[in-house]
């Protein structure tokens, strides 16, 4: 490598691109930071913004302030049209190019609805602070309707809000939304109670929580529905509209959908041309690198990652993170002349889901908890990664009020969307 004019075009400034940017600090090298947003977001947290216990500045910073002392760093706000393997070319929507010496393509996933993209009009996903804010609003104007709503069918339909989808994110949701109307809602309005909201978890396979031990995915079912959340199972989806959804033989009136039920990875595959999975997921070398194309490396959730139990390696912040610092300490290596290929290893850091405002489900595999205490180490785990002293403290602050009082300050309707609540 030329290390005086080693360029490295870093395209996404989520946890895999932010890590390893930072990990090149000091490196003879010119980075380029591309992202079609100005911020870096934190997504674990991304439900507690959709669901008024935070608000989006909590949870997302700008990357410029980000880098702001990173002089070897430019961040450019562009939208990513494709990728020039031949030229080594990034190519932007408004036709312009960037150059590279080393493409990092940490660019993430969006959702996904298993070939009815019909239905994300009335189930939105969860993936961008638009989604959060736009879920946050539905949510809230739901109740709003609700109270002017004279029929009574149709005013139960407003106060039922479906969740497609038994991961960790749905899980989440689930009890928060249900704490959201049966504690802090509550007593605010005259024509409706809203305690009698129904929150109904949908999930096609056997249990919620499919990562965790079973014995943590029946702890999660029973502590939900103590909060009052309906757990349905073994039903998939087969229709999402206006009225509701269709799961097996069921029909549920619910004005209110919300997708976490699959996600789909960014256009990088098509942007390279390179074999994916069904998700799109890119097929890239044990070293992380694409095929054919040793200078070009994809990580986090654009990537197909395989374990040695031939498990893929899971879309979540830690496992970005990882691959980050793989590819910079590979960077490294080429520039010091040592070419030799080194296999990613990940390192599962243990799976985590919160249920509501009092209980977690953690798995370590080597100690699994519940309760009080998992959810106390599920949120030092994630202040303790949020970035900056003074978002840490404000976490820390809207949660605590949270736990003592049940209210949640953000609780405002702005945006405009054409919603279907």
């Amino acid at each position: 490598m030329n290390q005086a004019s080693h360029h490295v075009v870093v395209v996404g400034a989520g946890f895999g691109g932010l890590e390893l940017t930072h990990a090149l600090a000091g490196q003879p090298v010119r980075i380029t930071m591309i992202d079609k947003r100005n911020h870096h977001l934190f997504q674990p947290l991304l439900y507690q913004v959709a669901t008024t216990a935070l608000a989006t500045s909590e949870v997302a910073w700008p990357i410029r302030h980000l880098l702001r002392k990173r002089k070897d760093v430019t961040t450019l706000l562009a939208n990513v049209a494709g990728v020039d393997r031949t030229g080594k070319r990034v190519l932007l929507d408004d036709g312009s190019a960037v150059a590279y010496d080393t493409l990092v393509l940490a660019t993430g996933a969006r959702h996904a609805y298993f070939g009815h993209d019909e239905w994300e009009p009335f189930a939105p996903g969860l993936k961008t602070l638009e989604d959060a804010t736009t879920i946050r609003r539905r949510i809230l104007l739901a109740f709003e309707q609700a109270e002017r709503e004279t029929d009574p069918a149709r005013r139960q339909a407003l106060l039922t809000i479906a969740i497609v989808g038994g991961g960790p994110t749905g899980v989440e949701l689930a009890g928060t939304i249900v704490e959201l109307a049966h504690d802090t809602l509550r007593g605010e309005f005259r024509n409706i109670d809203t305690r009698q909201t129904r929150v109904v978890l949908i999930e096609a396979g056997d249990r919620i929580l499919a990562n965790f031990a079973p014995e943590l995915s029946e702890y999660a079912s029973k502590a939900l529905e103590r909060l009052g959340v309906t757990v349905e199972l073994g039903r998939a989806v087969t229709r999402c509209d206006a009225e509701g959804v269709v799961f097996g033989d069921k029909q549920l009136a619910a004005r209110t959908i919300l997708w976490a039920a699959g996600v789909a990875a960014s256009p990088a595959a098509e942007w390279l041309g390179a074999k994916a999975d069904r998700a799109g997921r890119v097929l890239v070398e044990p070293d992380l690198s694409v095929p054919g194309s040793r200078e070009i490396f994809v990580i986090g959730d654009a990537a197909l990652v395989l374990r040695p139990d031939g498990r893929p390696v899971p879309g979540v912040a830690p496992s970005a993170k990882q691959e980050g610092r793989h590819v910079a300490a590979t960077i490294k290596a080429r520039l010091a002349g040592d070419n030799t290929v080194r296999p990613f290893h990940y390192k599962h850091a243990g799976d985590l889901a919160t249920i509501g405002k009092r209980a977690a489900a953690i798995d370590f595999g080597w100690i699994k908890l519940t309760g009080w205490l998992a959810w106390w180490l599920w949120g030092i785990a994630h202040i303790y990664f949020l970035i900056g002293f003074r978002n840490r403290l404000a976490v820390s602050l809207s949660w605590l009020w949270i736990y003592v009082t049940g209210q949640r300050s953000a609780r405002l309707i702005t945006q405009g969307d054409d919603d279907k609540a």
